[in-house]
């Protein structure tokens, strides 16, 4: 999962409060799916941009990750770069575009483990799912820290 930070989450939180209030969403659309949405947070491109430089290339979102060159200098390659630099893994957006991640939907309730991934209620619970845990982590690092040094110096931090 996602290299946790506080700027991570607030981006995420943003992403999954934007949605909530009417956005615009369509799944089919790169710039306005749910790794399009995310985009638009991270690197501040608009969703026409974002659609735009998707076209260099064919293929939706889990296609574009696996086409992914760092050093080609496409233009959709360097947004994933962008996206990569905030701590996200190339397979934190193929789950996201899909909303698949297994730890993710673990900490949902039960009964709204199935989400479908182009319903825009689904995208904002996992949005949400995704930050607070990612903010736990956040939580626990300090104290996982402090018993690492601990352990390795017998010094209590």
């Amino acid at each position: 999962m996602a290299r946790s930070s506080a700027i991570l989450v607030a981006a995420i939180r943003q992403t999954a409060n934007r949605l909530a209030q009417g956005a615009n969403y369509q799944w089919g659309h790169m710039g306005s799916c749910n790794c399009g949405h995310l985009a638009q947070t991270l690197t501040q491109l608009d969703k026409g941009f974002i659609h735009g430089a998707a076209m260099w290339r064919h293929g939706d979102w889990n296609e574009q990750l696996r086409d992914y060159c760092p050093q080609s200098g496409m233009p959709m390659d360097e947004i994933i770069d962008q996206m990569i630099s905030w701590g996200l893994t190339k397979d934190d957006l193929a789950h996201l575009e899909r909303l698949s991640d297994a730890t993710i939907l673990q900490a949902l309730p039960a009964e709204r483990r199935y989400l479908k991934h182009n319903l825009r209620d689904d995208v904002v619970l996992y949005l949400t799912t995704w930050a607070d845990l990612l903010e736990l982590e956040l939580v626990k690092l300090p104290v996982l820290e402090g018993i690492a040094a601990e352990t390795a110096t017998g010094i209590e931090v």
